[in-house]
């Protein structure tokens, strides 16, 4: 047999290594659960993006002589008691949703990444420091906490992002500040300090970049309790404030009608479950195909 022809023989068995990114997706695929919640997500991001083009009506516009009109061929999830139609704002309350679930989980990650990241990495009074206040804000139930923010800054859905943010930077500061710890004692890291790196290229060059994964799936389940969070905050009045179509002052407006006409609350509280239910399996789906130690089984 000629070189080339062994060349051959052996090329079919020779797989081409694949990146990270496809390694983490064919994981993922992997759990059906995990697919179908993306793909609902996909299918809800997409829905509130083409709102005016999805909801057949304006919904914050009133129609007084439909008030309460049950489901039917017109109003697909009927109306409300001021005739609003309740399909139109279920839709257009997803964009007021997912904003606060995005932005707060993006306040969580401005205000929490830079604390958990020097506290590991400086360790010592630093850490002491940082973390003995964020157990201080750990002592506080989250939507507690919220309400404190909310109290001072005010009512309002900007003020509910606010809140909710700043309710999940100690959690998100402890996770960065236990990866780092576990990160930082690696080989890389001395080699850095001996090739002459000062802190801060060891910390975003070496150490942040093998910190991603539990950040990635930490910021998915924010998304969720951000949700969650600014939907009970809205309930009690706190957040989008009227005409505004958000899922939790939906279900507040809809408690006062709940026999006569349920299905002025059950459509937002489908919305609120599905959407949180499905960010959490994503979330769960991400860190096990993040974790290296089930990857490998």
């Amino acid at each position: 047999m000629t070189l080339s022809e062994t060349n051959k023989s052996i090329a079919p068995r020779i797989k081409k290594k694949e990146s990270y990114l496809m390694l983490t997706i064919r994981q993922i695929s992997k759990n059906k659960l995990a697919v179908v919640a993306s793909l609902y997500l996909i299918f809800l991001i997409i829905v509130v993006i083409l709102a005016p083009l999805i909801a057949p009506f304006d919904p914050t516009e009133m129609h007084m002589d439909d008030s309460l009109v049950p489901p039917n061929d017109i109003y697909k999830f009927g109306t409300d008691d001021a005739g609003r139609d309740v399909f139109s704002r279920v839709v257009y309350g997803g964009r007021i949703s997912l904003k606060v679930g995005f932005i707060s989980a993006a306040i969580a990650l401005t205000l929490g990444l830079p604390m958990g990241l020097t506290s590991g990495y400086y360790g010592g009074k630093v850490q002491f420091s940082i973390l003995r206040f964020m157990d201080i804000m750990l002592a506080f139930p989250g939507i507690l906490l919220a309400l404190i923010v909310v109290a001072i800054l005010g009512k309002g859905i900007d003020q509910v992002m606010i809140a909710v943010g700043i309710a999940h930077v100690p959690t998100f500061v402890r996770v960065v500040n236990g990866s780092v710890l576990a990160s930082k004692e690696n080989e890389y890291i001395m080699a850095g300090r001996l090739c002459g790196a000062n802190d801060f290229r060891l910390i975003t060059r070496y150490v942040l970049p093998n910190i991603v994964a539990p950040i990635i799936v930490m910021l998915t389940l924010y998304v969720a309790g951000g949700i969650l969070a600014a939907s009970a905050l809205s309930f009690l009045g706190l957040g989008a404030q009227p005409p505004s179509p958000e899922w939790g002052a939906m279900i507040s407006r809809g408690r006062q009608n709940l026999r006569q006409s349920p299905w002025m609350s059950a459509y937002p509280g489908l919305a609120i479950s599905s959407a949180v239910i499905a960010f959490n399996v994503v979330g769960d789906a991400l860190r096990d195909a993040l974790d290296p130690w089930i990857r490998a089984r």
